[in-house]
């Protein structure tokens, strides 16, 4: 299918989900339902180049607190000066992906000639030390952290959080596209022989450096842009909160869950995974999210190392191998006659 037709489809699904979450008439769906396509968008972006490139990078949640501070500078910048408060989110979001955008082109640069371990260690000395800088950085709240007052409703949609519900579910469908985009180009091509073998991929002339680059970008951009809106939904935002590990856990076990070599992988792993969340926060306790996290990386590493793309994928071969055999016993069976038209063997 191409881009095009995707992106229509998928319009029209999110569509239809907005649609479902309006008819069922409870907040809390777009409460949940928000937590849910912002995890869509960061193990998305993850997978960008964790997944594609082979690159594990444990700085999620500094690229995501780039994007909501940058939203909370604007903010405060706006209150001191006391101008009206008119920037609509998409543009918020975009800032957001600007700064996390250059901030991951940086990080890149300085830090992917390191392999394996050595640049997951690197990221998440990134997270640290961009976690001092916030907190040290009195415009933005510092420790004391920064209030955010959003408005009431807007028009049209109602509460203020609908608003932002559209626009993380459209920010997802926009991640989605783009992660099937890269996957089916040249540089999809290139990120899979950076991961399979990056020696070779250098010897058969692929610009290793730039592609990795490439994919830093967009995958911090993205990140950014979904922690943009993160201030106006939580309405406190604090830098524990915000650089906190779990979005780097969360973005790294929803692809490994879903399967990390395709697209389908990362919104598969973040709607069972955030959905099973949002049920047990509900349930029982919010404490209790990162150990059934840990629970379930290490059974699916050890039962279904591909995600559960690779066991559907693992299935249907299996299924496509068995019919081969039979119809090729058949085939050999004495006073067995081939269909018309069959090559001879």
């Amino acid at each position: 299918m191409r881009t095009l037709p995707f992106l229509v489809i998928s319009l029209v699904i999110a569509g239809l989900v907005f649609a479902a979450a309006l008819a069922i008439g409870n907040e809390y769906i777009f409460f949940a339902g928000y937590v849910v396509l912002q995890y869509i968008v960061l193990s998305t972006a993850w997978n960008i180049l964790g997944g594609y490139c082979g690159y594990v990078n444990f700085g999620t949640g500094a690229f995501f607190a780039l994007g909501a501070y940058s939203t909370v500078a604007i903010y405060n910048f706006i209150g001191k000066n006391e101008l009206p408060h008119v920037i609509p989110m998409p543009v918020l979001m975009l800032v957001g992906g600007v700064v996390s955008g250059i901030v991951g082109f940086g990080m890149g640069y300085l830090t992917l000639r390191l392999r394996g371990a050595f640049f997951s260690i690197a990221t998440l000395a990134l997270a640290v030390v961009l976690q001092t800088l916030v907190i040290n950085w009195d415009f933005v709240g510092g420790s004391r952290g920064a209030y955010i007052l959003r408005p009431e409703s807007v028009p049209l949609l109602g509460s203020y959080i609908r608003y932002l519900f559209l626009a993380m579910l459209l920010l997802a469908v926009g991640s989605l596209v783009i992660a099937r985009l890269i996957e089916r180009s040249r540089l999809g091509y290139g990120m899979t022989t950076i991961r399979d073998d990056e020696l070779a991929a250098e010897a058969s002339g692929v610009p290793t450096l730039r592609v990795k680059l490439i994919a830093t970008t967009i995958s911090g951009a993205l990140m950014g842009m979904a922690g943009a809106p993160f201030p106006y939904y939580i309405g406190y935002l604090q830098p524990d909160s915000t650089f906190a590990l779990d979005y780097a856990i969360n973005a790294i076990a929803m692809p490994l869950i879903g399967g990390t070599s395709t697209w389908v992988g990362p919104l598969i792993g973040a709607v069972l995974l955030d959905s099973l969340q949002q049920l047990i926060t509900v349930t029982i306790s919010s404490a209790v999210n990162l150990l059934i996290v840990g629970c379930l990386l290490v059974a699916f590493v050890i039962l279904a190392p591909n995600g559960i793309v690779g066991l559907f994928r693992k299935y249907f071969r299996h299924k496509h191998d068995d019919f081969v055999g039979r119809h090729r016993t058949a085939l050999d069976e004495p006073g067995s006659v081939p269909a018309a038209g069959a090559a001879p063997e």
